[in-house]
């Protein structure tokens, strides 16, 4: 048996700059939340810091079914 270890390097790579991102994306979104509560507490409107915690939380929904998608499907 023969282990393609640049393959396993690869997959390694991708899943950690995935995953890196992803939690990124979904802590902008929970940050955007946090900055929709300061305004909302200081009379502003927050506007586009809900807009931006519904792209960032979409986002990460849309990787996740895409993951899903990935497992699933038959290649």
């Amino acid at each position: 048996m023969k282990i393609d270890w640049s393959a396993i390097g690869s997959v390694f790579g991708v899943s950690l700059a995935v995953t890196v991102g992803l939690v990124a994306v979904f802590t902008l979104g929970v940050s955007a939340l946090a900055r929709r509560e300061k305004a909302a507490a200081q009379g502003n409107s927050a506007a586009l810091a809900v807009t931006g915690a519904y792209v960032c939380f979409a986002a990460c929904a849309a990787a996740v079914a895409y993951g899903m998608y990935l497992i699933v499907a038959k290649v």
